[in-house]
């Protein structure tokens, strides 16, 4: 194209939109700032009298946690082993549901609409049940000890696993499905070489962040009667034995650190 034949560029135009999108921008983030400013006030962190306070009260709690006290250690061994038990099967249970129904809910492998709109009401329901919650109801349904902590944990992660699964599947490159629809694969064939091999990182690496999460999340479950080393924190907690409390917290923060390295590792060898 010659210079005499290049459109002519509208800079007052360009200009003007510029301006306009910067104050649409300036009343978004001033509107944001209002519901900040809102939910600050409401929730008392303006409160700066409370919060001058907090600091020393904070400091005498830590007081008497020190020195942390291990005399016990033996006896955590084993609701530290359910926890980790927990974490791993809970995960499981995720992925296992997560899967089916991360096909089901993407919109380019569900066999219909009205089945996508269900799937996603269910993960949304998963995902707006807390934990703790659901393992008040399995307590309740099966009872005491790890098992309702495997469900509760499970459940509650197939909401959020499957929706990272189903958006994995819906961003997929379609070229490789088209040829092997071409080449006359069935729709599980279909999804057995040309969907799952795009979508494995992403759901290797989903399921280790959520097993990670669900570690760190199974040591309060025994709050509820869940078991695992849960139930040991509060019981200290509640006959003030705030030593040992400062003990449990750190051997929970050396694993949740094992855990993490564990995970980062083995998303290193996935890909």
């Amino acid at each position: 194209m010659t210079p005499a034949t290049q459109p002519l560029i509208d800079y007052d135009a360009v200009l003007r939109e510029e301006t306009r999108q910067g104050r649409r921008n300036l009343l978004v983030l001033g509107v944001i700032a209002l519901f900040v400013v809102l939910s600050a006030q409401t929730t008392g962190m303006l409160n700066l009298t409370r919060l001058i306070e907090a600091p020393e009260a904070i400091g005498i709690l830590f007081m008497d946690m020190m020195p942390p006290k291990f005399a016990n250690w033996r006896d955590w061994v084993k609701p530290f082993v359910d926890t980790m038990a927990m974490s791993i099967a809970g995960t499981a249970l995720a992925v296992i549901f997560s899967l089916p129904l991360g096909f089901l809910a993407a919109r380019n492998t569900t066999p219909h609409i009205a089945v996508y709109r269900l799937s996603r009401l269910l993960l949304n329901v998963l995902r707006s049940i807390p934990e703790l919650i659901m393992g008040i109801v399995f307590v309740a349904a099966v009872g005491f000890g790890p098992l309702p902590g495997v469900l509760a944990l499970g459940f509650h992660s197939i909401g959020m696993v499957a929706k990272f699964f189903a958006e994995a599947i819906e961003h997929v490159d379609h070229r490789p499905i088209e040829a092997a629809q071409a080449a006359g694969a069935s729709p599980f064939q279909v999804i057995q070489h040309a969907i799952l091999p795009q979508v494995f990182p992403q759901i290797a690496d989903v399921t280790l962040y959520r097993w990670e999460y669900n570690f760190r999340a199974s040591t309060v479950m025994g709050m509820v009667g869940a078991g695992g080393i849960g139930l040991e924190l509060m019981s200290s907690l509640r006959l003030m034995q705030y030593r040992e409390v400062a003990a449990i917290l750190l051997s929970i923060l050396l694993l949740v650190t094992i855990v993490d390295g564990v995970g980062a590792r083995l998303r290193k060898r996935l890909h």
